[in-house]
């Protein structure tokens, strides 16, 4: 068994400067030192406040990023999607939309979940190697059907979101090799898991329920961090104690967590906002390019921030 190095609460951050609140379980929780190449994991769940009837509003607005794959994964609600590549989509939960920034991308989420209903998921960005980063962007919408699905044992399920396990393989296609697995355990239900050789970075999120990890406790909103530098320690146990009230996915009497699993890349990493490079020379192009009008390199011809100057030959 791996051992565990130590089990701790998730933080709280305001990504967007106001009263909207994410669960942070890195790097609030773990730092990216630690965590790498995983660099960030909001969760969150809210009410929808309806749908866009507009096809150019979105609940977040048009932001760009350069320098790392993005997940954006929903267990309930809605996803809806558009960016600078010219992709438009909506799609089912749980469900996922993720993007392979490289050179750069502005996209903007939100507004298909009806009113009143639950939206609830994550958003997890991985970096990239450095010569990697400015590589072509690369772009994914996938619906439930699309994302494997196993019972690896009597009350545990898994969606496969990125990475393989068993022959199956999950669709989030990062650029470094990583495994991110979301696990539903039943009332009582264990899961014995083995990470991939040659991945020295383990982590367990467990965003629902409580249970054991590796013998110790730990509850909702809670992330263990384990020693996973040796091939020879690959496995770590986690047991579902029962039903709690503290309910993400509206689905109580369950314990749900998220593995991340991962080569670390030791690079430097120079972080400005939606922009992850290596130097700060590198994060000052990327803000002129901003400021100049140039940013994203690549990009289809027409104003992707309104539909309607879409010709009918890209439809």
């Amino acid at each position: 068994m791996m051992q565990l190095l130590r089990v701790v609460p998730a933080g709280i951050t305001h990504p967007f400067g106001d009263h909207r609140a994410v669960t942070q379980a890195f790097p609030a929780a773990i730092p990216s030192e630690q965590s790498d190449p995983f660099l960030m994991c909001d969760s969150y769940a809210s009410e929808s406040k309806g749908v866009q009837n507009d096809p150019d509003s979105f609940d977040v607005a048009w932001h760009p990023h350069r320098g790392m794959d993005i997940l954006s994964y929903l267990k309930t609600g809605v996803g809806r999607h558009g960016d600078s590549m010219g992709n438009r989509e909506t799609f089912a939960t749980p469900g996922m939309q993720w993007i392979s920034c490289g050179s750069g991308i502005e996209h903007a989420e939100g507004g298909g979940t009806p009113k009143g209903e639950l939206i609830s998921g994550f958003q997890i960005w991985i970096n990239v190697p450095s010569e990697q980063k400015m590589a072509d962007p690369r772009y994914g919408t996938e619906p439930p059907d699309a994302i494997p699905q196993v019972e690896l044992s009597p009350g545990v399920h898994a969606r496969l979101l990125a990475g393989n396990l068993g022959g199956s393989s999950g669709p989030f296609q990062t650029v470094q090799p990583v495994q991110m697995i979301d696990f539903e355990l039943a009332s009582g239900a264990s899961l014995l898991h083995e990470i991939p050789a040659g991945m020295d970075t383990c982590m367990v999120y467990v965003y629902e329920g409580e249970g054991n990890i590796a013998g110790k406790p730990i509850g909702p909103k809670s992330i263990a961090l384990f020693n996973a530098s040796s091939d020879a320690t690959r496995m770590f146990e986690l047991t579902a104690n029962g039903a709690t009230s503290d309910s993400v996915s509206g689905a109580g009497g369950k314990l749900c967590a998220m593995i991340f699993a991962g080569n670390k890349l030791k690079e430097p990493i120079a972080w400005h906002g939606p922009i992850v490079m290596n130097t700060q020379k590198e994060i000052q192009q990327a803000l002129h390019e901003l400021r100049s009008g140039t940013f994203p390199p690549k990009r289809v011809e027409w104003d992707y921030r309104r539909l309607a100057t879409r010709t009918e030959a890209e439809l």
